[in-house]
């Protein structure tokens, strides 16, 4: 399996990389943008949408670099996704975009009910948001590429979201245990290079070759995001006390990907500095 270049006709990515737009459906779902400042120090708006009907929350925004980058939970699989839309490096041979895409398992306390986030709402739109607890980054080993055409038995979001990276769709060896424990089918699969059968793969980040296979990484934050309901607690007139939901929690967190690619050329971000 290997990263995906995408082709410089598709317009439909070009579109989102330009506009970021999400489509809401009528009565089905809820759109909030929010204004957050990156890591970089530059500005950028993201896009959230929760789905009462599908009981998903998506979250999209542009990095400084042009990356368009979309996280989607599942609440009914109890899946996450996050794709990335790279700009290649045409000088380079690459083509005009590149797309990965990286599923796990979504625990439950890690982001707010579809329901919750429907009903959010912001005082000042033009506020540029800081969450309020900055979470630590979490290492992902992505051992195991996922196979796009049966995708749909993890999450029925997969394949729209995914279908740039054809096969640039990866997971963790641990989620796939889990999966097939609840008996989805094991050909989904396709179990990657691994550095203990390989212990000659080196870091892409040192190899010189840009045709040698390597073990790229690929890091991504998202900087503001629900992750918690906050509770109040109020009395009645008798002095009975009882609690009501009064607000959100936001949070940052990082991720940071490991995966085998068998060229460098499919990894070119990940240069030694």
């Amino acid at each position: 399996m290997f990263a995906s270049c995408v082709s410089a006709a598709s317009a439909r990515i070009l579109s989102r990389l330009c506009a970021l737009v999400l489509v809401v459906a009528l009565g089905l779902g809820s759109e909030l943008r929010v204004r957050v400042r990156l890591a970089d120090g530059l500005v950028t708006e993201e896009v959230l949408e929760a789905d009462n009907e599908r009981d998903s929350i998506s979250l999209e925004f542009k990095q400084g670099d042009g990356t368009l980058i979309t996280f989607v939970a599942d609440f009914k699989q109890d899946v996450k996704i996050f794709r990335a839309l790279i700009l290649g490096e045409l000088e380079r041979g690459q083509n005009q975009y590149q797309a990965l895409c990286f599923i796990s398992r979504l625990s439950r306390n890690e982001i707010i009910p579809s329901e919750s986030m429907a009903r959010l709402r912001q005082k000042n739109p033009q506020a540029i948001r800081l969450a309020e607890e900055r979470r630590g980054l979490e290492q992902l080993e992505m051992s195991a590429a996922v196979n796009l055409s049966q995708a749909s038995q993890l999450s029925s979001h997969i394949h729209n979201m995914c279908s740039e990276a054809r096969e640039a769709i990866y997971t963790r060896e641990s989620d796939v245990r889990h999966w097939l424990d609840k008996g989805v089918d094991g050909s989904i699969f396709e179990v990657l290079p691994q550095t203990t059968e390989a212990p000659s793969f080196q870091a892409c980040h040192s190899t010189k070759d840009l045709w040698q296979p390597c073990l790229c990484t690929y890091s991504l934050r998202l900087e503001w995001y629900p992750c918690q309901l906050k509770y109040c607690r109020s009395r009645d007139t008798t002095g009975k006390g009882s609690t009501y939901k009064c607000g959100i929690k936001s949070c940052s967190k990082g991720y940071h990907f490991t995966y085998y690619v068998p060229q460098k050329q499919l990894c070119l971000w990940d240069e030694e500095t």
